[in-house]
């Protein structure tokens, strides 16, 4: 006597439950150009790694004999996999089973799935494609009462955000409780054209008392890519789910699997040694001519590993992740095409997140520095814009891991001063592009100066004078003579310092 008979129950189930919300709403799905949620798994995931857990949860349909006719999975699938031959907790909503919704899943399932991830020290991913917490209002006719607002498991995501690295994938109009669990992560992907996320939909916007109908025309206009990887709420931008899954792949490549753990080394690829000729006219001598900091990062860094996250919004600065000497660090420059360089409150928000999570994570910070101060005027005062930097400032001096900055070309003023803890050992290097003070000396000689120029005889040939005599006085090597900076140097020996320097910083990191 055996037990294949319940075997064979298992596998009719489990069939079942791979039909997800039936033939007629996945081949919709697939209409729309959206992946149905297996495939989304096979797509993310080492080939054959996914284990699921709890496939055959979800609601059975009886005749009435009790005999099992039809079962309606559980609009979430999750399980174990691997990402690089590393495990992670995989995750995709069902929109063909209600649409995603809360009200149709099983919250023991959601609940698991978020503490798989904190109690085993494993990454999360989150493949969102669904509604709010509570579905539809029909759901409180079924009820028969209405109910105080609670969201289950919610102490488990904040846990993982505390514990482990989070990617959430937008991948279909994400409302509600779906949103939510978007931008409650580390890293948060939304495809162009496909993914909108919103509190609420266009249908409710217009139906609510006081809203105008106008704002809310359509889901993309509501809450499209556009908008939300511009204000940053979102990370990525991507034009397709595959590009999204290669994104999440490569983010996590540069993080351990959990707070505590040290991120992977990959085998050297690059010359530690190389210098390339380039950097030696990267930056204009004209001080009002861009450059491509980008070009600079590409060339410092191991050649192919510089990934950007958060390029659309604060854009001011970059926020990376690269390798030096197949070391992982997290890499903040200044982008001089944009503002300047000047960090606004957009900007100085995005560097405070970043520095936190490489403080984290762990990862070494290098900080390639120009940056002419804090954005100034009516906007920048309105925006908080001080308040913002000094969150970011704080970040900088908060942060206990290991930091080398380089001065490319300017640093002023406060937001200058946040290039480092300047009360920690300074491991800094200048390129003779450095330009440096507490505020520009094109904006501050007029103001330091103004009675004597208004006094000259001749203001505009005096103002030149003082100018000329300044500008003797401004050589980075003035400042390096004081031991105002530690060292000045090629700027084609950066990338062969940096990589000494993320040795150093990973040897220390490896002995905490």
């Amino acid at each position: 006597m055996t037990w294949q008979a319940e075997i064979d129950e298992l596998r009719r189930r489990e069939a079942m439950a791979e039909k997800m919300g039936g033939a007629e709403k996945v081949a919709r799905q697939h209409g729309r150009g959206k992946l149905d949620a297996r495939a989304r798994i096979a797509g993310l995931v080492d080939a054959g790694s996914f284990r699921e857990i709890g496939k055959i949860a979800g609601k059975g349909h009886y005749d009435a004999e009790g005999n099992l006719v039809d079962l309606s999975a559980s609009n979430l699938i999750f399980g174990r996999a691997n990402i690089e031959a590393r495990p992670v907790v995989a995750s995709a909503d069902d929109f063909t089973v209600r649409g995603g919704a809360a009200d149709a899943a099983i919250h023991r399932k959601f609940a698991q799935c978020e503490k798989m991830a904190h109690s085993l020290g494993i990454p999360l991913i989150r493949m969102i494609d669904g509604t709010g917490g509570g579905g539809s209002v029909r759901t409180l006719e079924e009820i028969g009462a209405t109910y105080v607002p609670a969201t289950p498991a919610w102490s488990d995501v904040v846990r993982n955000l505390d514990s482990v690295p989070v990617v959430a994938l937008a991948l279909g109009p994400t409302a509600g409780m779906g949103a939510a669990r978007l931008v409650a992560s580390h890293y948060s992907i939304m495809v162009k054209g496909l993914s909108q996320v919103f509190a609420a939909g266009p249908a409710v916007v217009d139906a609510l008392p006081g809203q105008t109908g106008a704002e809310a025309s359509d889901k993309e206009s509501l809450g499209g890519s556009v908008i939300h990887t511009r204000n940053g709420v979102v990370d990525e931008e991507v034009a397709s789910e595959a590009e999204a899954f290669q994104r999440a792949r490569r983010f996590l490549s540069y993080l351990p699997s959990r707070v505590g753990q040290h991120a992977p080394r990959t085998e050297p690829h690059d010359a530690v040694d190389r210098r390339e000729a380039f950097l030696l006219s990267a930056v204009p001598r004209d001080p009002k001519q861009v450059y491509s900091m980008r070009r600079v990062a590409e060339a410092l860094a191991d050649k192919g590993s510089v990934f950007e996250m958060g390029r659309q919004w604060g854009r001011a600065a970059i926020t990376a992740f690269a390798r030096f000497d197949g070391w992982p660090v997290a890499l903040l420059a200044s982008d001089p095409t944009f503002l300047g360089g000047s960090w606004e409150a957009r900007t100085s928000e995005k560097v405070e997140r970043f520095v936190k999570l490489a403080d984290q994570f762990r990862l070494p910070i290098i900080h390639l520095v120009d940056n002419p101060g804090f954005m100034i005027g009516l906007a920048a005062e309105s925006s908080g814009t001080i308040r913002y930097g000094v969150q970011a400032m704080n970040a900088i001096y908060r942060a206990t891991v290991p930091l080398a900055s380089v001065i490319v070309r300017r640093a002023y003023g406060i937001a200058g001063s946040a290039m480092s803890n300047a009360d920690a050992f300074q491991y800094r290097f200048a390129w003779p592009s450095g330009d440096w003070g507490s505020l520009p000396i094109e904006g501050g000689i007029e103001v330091a100066y103004k009675a004597e120029i208004e006094a000259a005889d001749d203001p505009a040939a005096h103002l030149a004078l003082i100018r000329e005599r300044l500008n003797r006085v401004r050589s980075p090597f003035r400042t390096a003579e004081h031991y105002g900076v530690e060292d000045i140097i090629d700027p084609r020996d950066t990338r062969p310092l940096l990589c000494e320097f993320a040795g150093l910083a990973w040897a220390k990191l490896g002995a905490d």
